[in-house]
């Protein structure tokens, strides 16, 4: 019998909605569907595990198109012309196709680009100064050229991240839109949305307010003499992009979406705008740094995927020290990889109708661009950044990020969850406030400065005390129950930088308690199973006591009789529901009262 023309699966029958859901609940065992497998971003939107062909999903229109040509950006700062030109051929032999020129000082053009095929490269510039100046010197250079790239005057990153708008910036901007008007691939407007992710605001914040800045930057330039097509044509977005793999696709997606609803408001329904993705900081880490890699092939992925025209992956190390050649090329070398080995720049917008891509990325765009509505009937970007509503809304999702983390709900690998115990940290690039911000301004920064300030406590006490805190890990009973506790504490512990020993384990609770009460640790966890700790952990702790008064002593688990336990001696325990900035702190600072008091 021949298969060659039968339907592929033609012998299953499909499955409904229905049967699936049937099927889940009995594995769930009781337990609540919607707990264990709806995902619940902090945008305000859940994410059900599984859809078909029965779910209802919207299609957006205008949601990009993979770029055949994206740009590989390195950022190279130009101290004088002959380095910076330098720097920038060096990044081209590494295979780079695109260089952001982050002007420290007045720089000739000619020095600056030469032996530079702009034709090939495309070449964008940070202006702080002489914006103008510098731009007529560049369109002399590149005529006849395919001058491609943007420049960035920091006309809204500068704003949000000081407080201060500078107003002649906008009639340099609009001079900017009139002097390149020769090159339609080259962008003289960009208007930056990394900080609002940078500061810890979600993906619905982050479009919202990028759009509700377009629209303020749009009318200030239409009072300039700048025709709206001439506006949407010279765009260029600055996007972060953060480690929520799905949701930054449909981010970018249906940022695209929005921005052609914003123009048909304008009547504007042909346009040519570019997008540019930078890795965020708020991701990135400086304990385990090389996880950094990670998260920015993770984040360049996304954006790819998301129909960006450009990529801009700082190095691993650039977080806590001046980025090394191998960093940067490293950096670099993951949009090559991407683009060329694993054909993200070479198939056709591959997400497109993927119904988890479709669902994540309308209602993304539905529910910014209600945040984007209520913005403008407010006022709009300029009045609701004034009185602080953006400022205020940023921080709210923030402290629930920050939570999370502390919680370890949001694992970040190498800050709250499988630290690198042979790592040595200098105290110095750690930070030392935990990320204090202004209210009226926006601050971009990393995730893990608070951890960050309680494991530079640790280094600082090293430093003091050339002694690093000791943690035993005292197991007995039951040998499975006792083994996972004891992993769960060697993990949780570990984040503050102490010396965590591996797993010792004794023939009884009596002989636990007299042999880690005598040993060389300056904390000891108890590790059995909750029948174990039912029988003997009171025993535990009134033995361990009699014998020592200053270790830190805890427990891995939640015992029912906390109390009791408290009451003989126990400091704390350290589960699954602990927090793992309050729990550590609170041990830090026992250890450390122990520690100088010895030095004294």
């Amino acid at each position: 019998m021949s298969n060659k023309n039968k339907p592929l699966f033609s012998d299953f029958s499909p499955v409904t909605t229905e049967q699936w859901m049937e099927r889940v609940n009995v594995d769930l065992k009781g337990a609540d569907f919607d707990r264990k497998l709806v995902w619940k971003n902090l945008t305000g939107i859940n994410f059900q595990p599984c859809y078909n062909i029965e779910n209802k999903i919207t299609q957006l229109t205008n949601t990009g198109e993979n770029s055949q040509s994206l740009v590989n950006y390195r950022c190279i700062a130009a101290c004088c012309g002959k380095s910076g030109n330098d720097l920038a051929l060096k990044a081209i032999e590494e295979g780079i196709n695109g260089i952001i020129f982050q002007m420290m000082t007045n720089v000739a053009v000619k020095e600056l680009l030469n032996g530079i095929d702009l034709d090939k490269i495309s070449v964008s510039f940070k202006l702080n100064n002489n914006a103008l100046v510098f731009t007529k010197d560049l369109v002399a250079f590149a005529k006849g050229k395919n001058l491609k790239g943007y420049i960035d005057t920091g006309l809204i990153s500068s704003y949000v991240t000081t407080g201060t708008f500078n107003e002649n910036l906008v009639e340099v901007t609009a001079e900017l839109v009139k002097l390149t008007t020769n090159f339609p691939n080259f962008k003289a407007i960009t208007i930056s949305g990394t900080e609002y992710l940078d500061a810890g605001a979600n993906q619905v914040q982050e479009i919202a307010y990028t759009l509700s800045s377009l629209v303020f930057l749009t009318e200030k330039l239409k009072e300039k003499g700048i025709s709206v097509q001439a506006i949407f044509d010279n765009l260029n977005f600055n996007l972060a992009v953060g480690l929520e793999y799905f949701v930054e696709i449909g981010k970018f997606r249906a940022f695209n979406n929005l921005l052609a609803e914003v123009a048909a408001k304008y009547q504007l329904a042909d346009f040519s705008n570019t997008i540019t993705a930078k890795t965020s900081i708020w991701s990135k880490s400086i304990t385990d740094a090389e996880t950094n890699l990670l998260r920015c092939t993770t984040e360049a992925m996304a954006a790819i995927l998301g129909n960006v025209d450009g990529v801009l992956i700082d190095a691993y190390d650039k977080e806590f020290k001046s980025s090394s050649d191998f960093s940067s090329r490293i950096a670099g070398n993951i949009t090559t990889i991407l683009r060329e080995e694993s054909y993200f720049g070479k198939v056709s917008n591959p997400v497109d109708g993927s119904y988890y891509i479709e669902e994540v990325s309308s209602k993304i765009a539905d529910k910014a661009l209600e945040l984007f509505k209520e913005t403008e009937k407010n006022g709009g970007f300029y009045i609701n950044f004034e009185n602080e509503t953006i400022q205020q809304q940023i921080t709210e999702i923030r402290l629930q990020k920050l939570k999370l983390i502390s919680q370890r709900r949001t694992p970040m690998v190498g800050v709250n969850k499988y630290p690198n115990l042979m790592e040595t940290v200098a105290a110095n690039i750690l930070s030392k406030d935990g990320g204090i911000a202004n209210s009226k301004v926006l601050t971009p920064r990393r995730a893990s400065l608070e951890i960050e300030a309680m494991r530079r406590v640790t280094e600082e006490l090293v430093a003091e005390t050339n002694v690093r805190p000791i943690v035993q890990l005292a197991s007995y009973g039951n040998l499975n129950m006792r083994k996972a506790r004891a992993a769960f504490a060697y993990d949780f512990i570990g984040v503050s930088g102490f010396d965590v020993h591996q797993e010792e384990s004794f023939a009884s609770a009596e002989v636990a308690a007299r042999e880690s009460a005598k040993s060389a640790a300056h904390v000891v966890v108890i590790c059995s199973s909750d029948e174990d700790y039912d029988q003997t952990a009171v025993n535990f702790v009134k033995t361990f006591r009699a014998i020592n008064t200053e270790k830190v002593l805890l427990l891995a688990g939640a015992p029912k009789n906390m109390d009791e336990l408290t009451a003989a001696g126990l400091d704390g325990v350290v589960n699954m529901r602990s927090d793992v900035l309050v729990t550590l702190s609170a041990i830090q600072q026992k250890v450390l009262q122990t520690l100088k008091s010895l030095v004294i």
